[in-house]
């Protein structure tokens, strides 16, 4: 499913235009027709309800003007609050509400603070709002009266159905431009926007109806929209199915490098992930102090001991080891629970200019390159990165919070400077990769929140490099089927208290979900409403 930035979006409009001749005013009557839709389906019993619908004067509150004129027709007692002079309303819009208007839908003008106190009394007993009031094309900090207006929508805490996006949040980023309305479902236009479906925009935007309003479905290549959602129906299109006379070899070997003291654990979960995706074989390679103890851990790996210094850290002479260890392996993963000393990063580093297969770092593997991100450019083979937004903002060189502003560009940005595909773990993960492609998984939930999870994420990603899927197959499927796994055990056992040893075991069963196409639906977005 695409998910269009504004600039995008506006290109897809035009071009509609301009080269199939689609009047935009019809364009505008398909928004409002396929909002209208989405709006009968969220609530119920409108015959008893009072409906108000807040406008801007611009092409948003044209797509207002549409719903009030056709909920009007439907009996549904709505009234139209518009925030300028209906001289100000110009083009498709002014078309729209001087239909509105002669079809006797009543029309209020609030233009200042003075008629919105005048007003105020009666909005408060309206039951329902459509939120019409700015569109994708806001881009500055929302402030003076219109900023009085959507806190008093919020303030009233009656439901709010936006129209393509809730008014006062960024279209691209998903953050507040000040403030924004908090709505209970958005019928977006087109595609789906970034800020729709990433943090903090996802809270404000509620269920979501991507409308069709006739952009030809090819247009989207056609401007470059490079950003999609991640679907029940593409995760189960990568699967593949093994041959009846499939042996353990034919899953691919697996060279895990992870583990120090007191760190086991993480070691031990990306092994044993990465089995339960497939894998045929793994081999955990530890420092020499930790082995006994990783032993204890896996059943079904094999384990590899290394060159170790005094407090349990890999050895700045390990890579040789490691490397040869590589041959007949088909994929290696490096980093969960390696710890932080200069000889381990040093070994690291080492490893990650010599590997012959993909590889898949996270944890201490990313730590080590920052301030050294370049290396990540000497790679011979492809790299997956998998850093939570701490450790994407210490390779970056930004804060965190300059990364969760906006964090389909601080990936996509990073994979295409460095030719590394990116995992940028939290809530809605964007995965970017080194062709400028972007992906946002809908699935996961705070169950993931726990420690473990992300050495699971990657033992899941490298069990299926190793069996031969591609980088972005592994990479999409992987995130995918993680937090689907959260999400099933979340429903069946509360959303605290489950482990990452828990997703593990649940993986079997998710797989079996992507084999046979059951996969849940993503429920929080209706397509083509």
């Amino acid at each position: 499913m695409h998910v269009a930035n504004a600039f995008q979006m506006r290109k897809m409009d035009q071009k509609t235009i301009e080269e199939f001749g689609i009047p935009g005013f019809t364009l505008m009557e398909n928004a409002g027709r396929g909002a209208v839709r989405f709006f009968l389906s969220t609530f119920s019993d409108l015959e008893t309800k009072k409906i108000g619908v807040m406008c801007g004067k611009g092409n948003n509150g044209g797509d207002g003007f549409v719903m009030a004129r056709i909920l009007a027709g439907r009996g549904v007692q709505v009234a139209v609050y518009l925030l300028c002079p209906m001289e100000d309303v110009n083009g498709d819009a002014k078309a729209h509400l001087e239909i509105m208007v002669r079809l006797n839908v009543p029309v209020y003008e609030v233009k200042d603070q003075k008629d919105l106190l005048t007003h105020k009394t009666a909005m408060g007993l309206r039951d329902i709002w459509i939120d019409a009031i700015f569109g994708t094309g806001l881009s500055n900090e929302v402030a003076g009266f219109h900023r009085t207006v959507i806190e008093l929508i919020n303030d009233l805490g009656k439901p709010v159905f936006s129209v393509d996006i809730p008014s006062g949040l960024h279209p691209d980023t998903g953050q507040p431009l000040g403030v924004c309305i908090k709505a209970a479902a958005t019928a977006t236009f087109g595609c789906l926007k970034p800020g729709l479906i990433q943090y903090p925009g996802a809270e404000c935007a509620g269920t979501i109806g991507v409308v069709d309003i006739g952009i030809p479905p090819h247009m989207a290549s056609e401007c470059l929209v490079s950003c999609l959602l991640l679907t029940p129906e593409l995760i189960s299109g990568y699967y593949r199915q093994r041959r009846p006379d499939t042996h353990k070899g034919g899953g691919g070997h697996l060279l895990v490098v992870a583990g120090s003291r007191g760190k086991t654990g993480a070691g031990a979960l990306c092994a044993e992930a990465a089995m339960r995706m497939g894998a045929g074989l793994v081999t955990v390679a530890v420092p020499q102090s930790v082995h006994a103890i990783m032993e204890t851990l896996v059943k079904e790996a094999m384990t590899l001991t290394l060159p170790d210094i005094k407090d349990g850290s890999l050895s700045k002479d390990s890579p040789p080891d490691i490397i040869k260890a590589l041959k007949g392996k088909q994929c290696l993963a490096m980093g969960p629970g390696l710890g932080s000393e200069v000889q381990s990063f040093q070994a690291v580093h080492a490893v990650i200019r010599e590997a012959q297969v993909p590889l898949v770092l996270d944890a201490d593997a990313l730590n080590s390159l920052e301030g050294q991100t370049a290396i990540l450019r000497e790679a011979r083979k492809d790299v997956v990165i998998t850093p939570h937004p701490k450790e994407m903002a210490r390779l970056s060189g930004k804060s965190v919070e300059d990364i969760q502003k906006d964090r389909v560009s601080a990936a996509e940005s990073f994979a295409v400077k460095y030719r590394v595909h990116v995992v940028l773990k939290g809530a809605r993960t964007v995965m970017a990769h080194p062709d400028g492609s972007v992906y946002i998984n809908p699935t996961g939930n705070p169950c993931l929140a726990s420690g473990g999870t992300g050495d699971v994420l990657t033992g899941m990603i490298a069990g299926l490099l190793t069996q031969g899927y591609s980088v972005k197959e592994a990479v999409h499927m992987a995130v995918y089927l993680h937090g689907a796994a959260a999400d099933r055990l979340a429903e069946s056992r509360g959303p605290v208290g489950v482990l990452a040893s828990d997703i593990v075991h649940e993986l079997p069963w998710i797989m079996k979900d992507a084999a046979y196409g059951k996969l849940d639906p993503v429920v929080f977005i209706h397509k083509d409403v």
